[in-house]
């Protein structure tokens, strides 16, 4: 009997957007989620929620408050509940910005996810285009309430590290 995980189909999401303005590249991923708004919003901010898709967390959400991750801290920047939410995220010593923005459509919603500052040379961060990507192939299931599994999340990162070719060292 093999213990190897097995890799649901990766859907036909587009990669994140990226692009590289001097020292800062930016990613931008838009998904559309057939939810509404304040499902989105609950899957970004209940911890239980977040835990779903993202990572166990526990939050302060409230400007000045932070998001703790088992590998790092956020400091929240922006709570405008439903409609958005930013962090930033030191990555190498660079106070990058994480934000969502939630915009209601005619069949749920569409999430805008960018990720701005990262080191265009690559170094600490260098992974998050496609572990964002990764992550963001679990939200359906959250919304559904069904959890992604970290294994499925690592096994999703390293088939999409593909798209997301590498940046120089």
């Amino acid at each position: 009997m093999s213990n190897a995980v097995t890799l649901p189909l990766l859907s036909e999401a587009p990669p994140g957007e990226v692009t590289v303005a001097g020292s800062n590249l930016r990613i931008v991923f838009r998904r559309h989620l057939r939810a509404p708004v304040q499902n989105v919003w609950a899957a970004l901010t209940i911890p239980e929620r977040l835990a779903d898709w993202f990572a166990t967390a526990t939050i302060d959400l409230r400007v000045g408050g932070s998001i703790h991750v088992g590998w790092a801290d956020f400091r929240i920047t922006e709570s405008d509940p439903p409609r958005s939410l930013a962090w930033i995220w030191e990555l190498g010593g660079r106070d990058t910005l994480v934000r969502f923005d939630l915009v209601p459509e005619a069949d749920g919603c569409l999430l805008t996810l960018t990720h701005s500052g990262l080191d265009p040379e690559g170094g600490p961060g260098a992974g998050v285009r496609a572990g964002w990507h990764a992550h963001l192939e679990g939200l359906p299931d959250a919304l559904e309430g069904r959890m992604t599994p970290r294994e499925i999340k690592l096994a999703r990162e390293a088939a999409l590290n593909e798209v997301y070719p590498g940046l120089p060292a």
